[in-house]
């Protein structure tokens, strides 16, 4: 039986860094903007850091509950039929910006059930799989069944639309299927049959429009192709006028009516822009810390079940930052990706921080 011990500090420390620095850069990202819409500077900055607060405190608890209490039939399906209720009601809920990904309580409080599908389906994969790992080749009794709830989540996401969240959703499963045991070539011919339908989503309009954008940018102001490489174009003038050293703290320009979404989607370009290569290195390899640790927790764990809920944790928020990344820096077409525990978002921040507290319990496990 496994000896608890401390929990990994780095990973606690390179967590809490994180979460200072986002609060931080979202401060700097969205004061100007919040003055001109809300009137106080402080509207966003207050909300995230109330959901920090929510997350910590989570993480606090989280992190002394053992990781045997989700491995249950109970827990799992619990967490199932209300993951699949939360993703079904976004489509009763008012949409935003032509999408249904929230569930609103008024003005005051929303809610982004595609955020718990994450670490849900993480469980149940570990769950489902960590007792048949010698059958992980049975096709009829291991990989259709595991392969049914996360192709459900993807389904549902796709539909709000989310294909961003949907494609980390995707990534995750797979990843966890391969250390499972799962053979390549089955991933393999598992993407080759993924191609069509994504391709399909892929020819509607607008995200065409962004493929061809990404391919093809042109940011030339007075061209009618700019509209599509909007986003991108201004992400990297941000990226690109901070240099080495960056314009400065709150110095920023870009964000200035000019950079689209600077606070969530696009806050990595803000940070390259006011603290330049030196401050998003410093982000950069602060993920590259938080991977090497959850990994190491994760092949460290002689538990099948924590070492599958460990990685699948661990991957998604690493998976979610590489995203996020790519996309300001123009290296995949864009996509609404936050970046973990720094974008602007409530759900995204709280349900990361929670997910977090669960994997330092299970670094509390030594061999």
């Amino acid at each position: 039986m496994a000896k608890l011990v401390g929990v990994d500090k780095w990973l606690f420390f390179t967590t809490m860094v994180l979460v200072v620095a986002g609060l931080v850069m979202v401060f700097s990202a969205s004061a100007v903007v919040d003055q001109e819409k809300y009137h106080s500077a402080y509207t966003f900055i207050v909300t995230q850091a109330i959901w920090a607060a929510v997350g910590v405190l989570a993480l606090v608890v989280l992190m002394h509950v053992h990781i045997s209490y989700y491995n249950s039939p109970r827990f799992i399906y619990l967490a199932l039929c209300s993951t699949v209720v939360l993703l079904v009601l976004v489509f009763l809920m008012p949409g935003s910006h032509h999408t249904h990904r929230w569930i609103r309580f008024g003005n005051f409080f929303t809610f982004q059930p595609s955020e718990i599908a994450k670490p849900v389906m993480v469980f149940f994969l570990a769950w489902f799989l960590h007792t048949r790992l010698g059958q992980i080749h049975d096709w009829k009794h291991t990989l259709l069944p595991a392969a049914l709830i996360p192709l459900l989540f993807i389904v549902l996401v796709v539909t709000q639309p989310d294909l961003g969240t949907a494609m980390v959703l995707a990534g995750v499963a797979a990843m966890m299927l391969v250390l499972a045991g799962m053979e390549w070539k089955i991933l393999l011919g598992a993407f080759c049959a993924a191609l069509p339908p994504l391709a399909l989503l892929l020819l509607v309009p607008w995200r065409f429009a962004r493929l061809l954008a990404f391919m093809h940018p042109n940011c030339d102001s007075r061209t009618a192709a700019s509209a599509a490489s909007y986003h991108v174009c201004q992400s990297l003038i941000a990226v690109g006028t901070g240099g080495l050293t960056g314009r400065g703290y709150m110095e920023g320009m870009q964000k200035l009516f000019y950079l689209p979404e600077a606070a969530t989607d696009f806050i990595f370009a803000n940070i390259a822009e006011e603290l330049g290569f030196t401050g998003a290195m410093f982000i950069t390899l602060l993920f590259v810390l938080f991977a090497v640790r959850g990994l190491r927790t994760a092949f460290r764990c002689t538990d099948p079940f924590a070492r599958l809920v460990a990685f699948g944790i661990t991957i998604t928020i690493v998976l979610q930052a590489f995203f996020n990344i790519s996309v300001v820096l123009s290296l995949v077409p864009t996509k609404g990706i936050p970046l973990p525990l720094i974008s602007h978002g409530g759900t995204s921040l709280a349900c990361t921080l929670a997910s977090i507290g669960i994997l330092l319990n299970i670094s509390r496990q030594a061999e």
